[in-house]
């Protein structure tokens, strides 16, 4: 948005717009109607944040409305270097719309900055008093709004500070949650896609003998916290070196893993997931929000803010040494799994998962056949180490191949039936594709910003 300083003349013509655009919408609909604009200090009327802000409020409003039935019958807006403007027609009683106008003002964090004048269908001006509430507070210290502005308590750079930081701080829990809210519901979706060879679904616990799809909806409430806070560590480092993120993240995960083994009474259900969709969400909060949706760019940065992971991670293991099933298959046969994914931007993920989702949402399939088939296209182009874990590098190299091969025979998209046979044979040799699952959720995490824009 290109910005641009008002002058008085610019401020007057606004007004005078407003109030013969008011006075047109009131003759026509003869209706009670709400004009919506924003308190800004200062010579920027509007800029980014602010119509940002504008926008959050225009959400707030016609959610509230609709919450107690008061339907909008018109309704527009002006941008202007010189401000935001909405009106809104409603079918409401003026005093009860006021009521809702001023609760939003009253209580949202940033309704301070949010002016929402009711007129009824004459066109008189439906005051707070009539309400029995208090006066406007002043945006810095409190006070009777009116009396600070008349006598200029505060200089314009006081409250321009005080506007930048309360829509700053709003944005970062819009956007912290958003992101957590995402999170958590793509390990929803994963859990529930049905059936998962193996793994736990709706139909069964897989090969999973200690957790059911409960544990998994328990676990994943627990860490809606922990993927806010990655967010809000990606924007709090958003300056700094991408591995400066990383650096903070681990420790993060390292708590979540601590509320996911409290949640589960000690089951391992998501640490796979706690480690990829953490880069993720960290890497969400490093950049801008208008990248989001652009799915190279979140997954570079994921995979800037891992480079030299498996390096870092693996220098001095030995045969002798090693601890975990991931150090194991490194040394024997290279595999660098999970950390090798975010560290290459999670390219099944890219490459595989979201293009197949994709086609079988193209083709008509729902969400859940369509993470079907996103599953086993991960699996056949990864090496999964929770299969290599349950068995040994010749069997994940095995059903590996198999899987492929039956994908190729039905195009990509294996029948109800023969996912059912699948699931079958995988929990007769106690085989589990927990990683494959972990980047499907990632899958279904990418697909949700995308469809959320």
């Amino acid at each position: 948005m290109q910005v641009r300083q008002v002058e008085l003349p610019d401020m007057l013509e606004a007004r005078e717009r407003r109030y013969w655009a008011q006075q047109a919408l009131l003759k026509k609909h003869h209706k009670t109607l709400v004009c919506f604009t924003m308190n800004i200090a200062g010579p920027i009327k509007n800029n980014d944040g602010i119509l940002r802000g504008f926008r959050l409020g225009q959400r707030m409003l016609t959610e509230q409305l609709a919450s107690v039935g008061i339907p909008v019958t018109f309704q527009a807006e002006i941008t202007e270097f010189t401000g935001n403007e909405a009106f809104y027609v409603v079918e409401g009683e003026p005093l009860r719309v006021k009521a809702l106008t001023c609760e939003i003002e009253d209580n949202a964090p940033v309704g301070r900055l949010f002016d929402m004048d009711v007129l009824d269908c004459d066109g008189n001006q439906v005051s707070r008093k009539g309400l029995s509430l208090s006066e406007r507070k002043c945006l810095i210290c409190g006070g009777p709004a009116k009396a600070c502005s008349s006598r200029r308590v505060h200089t314009v750079a006081e409250l321009q500070e005080k506007t930048a930081d309360i829509l700053r701080t709003t944005f970062r829990k819009e956007d912290s949650d958003r992101v957590a809210e995402l999170a958590v519901r793509s390990l929803l979706y994963e859990v529930a896609t049905t059936p998962k060879p193996g793994l736990v679904d709706r139909s069964n616990s897989g090969s999973h003998r200690d957790m059911d799809i409960f544990t998994f909806m328990a676990s994943s409430a627990a860490l809606h916290p922990y993927f806010a806070e990655c967010v809000e560590i990606g924007m709090d480092t958003a300056e700094l070196e991408p591995h400066e993120t990383m650096k903070r993240l681990r420790w993060a995960g390292k708590q979540a893993e601590s509320a996911m083994n409290r949640a589960t009474k000690g089951v391992n259900t998501h640490k796979g997931a706690i480690f990829s969709l953490g880069i993720l969400c960290g890497a969400l909060g490093r950049l801008e929000v208008s990248l989001w949706t652009d799915t190279d760019t979140v997954l570079n940065e994921c995979a800037a803010m891992t480079e030299g992971l498996t390096a870092a991670d693996f220098t001095g293991v030995t045969e002798e040494n090693a601890k975990t099933v991931g150090q194991r298959l490194f040394l024997r046969y290279g595999i660098t799994g999970v950390r090798g994914q975010a560290e290459e931007g999670f390219p099944a993920v890219k490459n595989i998962g979201l293009p197949t989702l994709q086609k079988g949402l193209d083709r008509g399939h729902s969400l859940n056949d369509a993470g079907c088939s996103a599953l086993l296209a991960i699996l056949t182009h990864t090496d999964d180490t929770n299969l290599i874990a349950r068995s040994d590098r010749e069997t994940q190299l095995r059903v590996t191949g198999e899987v492929r091969e039956l994908l190729k025979a039905h195009d990509g998209s294996l029948p109800l039936t023969e996912l059912e046979r699948l699931d079958m044979a995988f929990i007769r040799q106690n085989l589990s594709i927990g990683g494959s699952a972990d980047l499907l959720a990632m899958t279904y995490f990418l697909y949700f910003l995308k469809e959320n824009e």
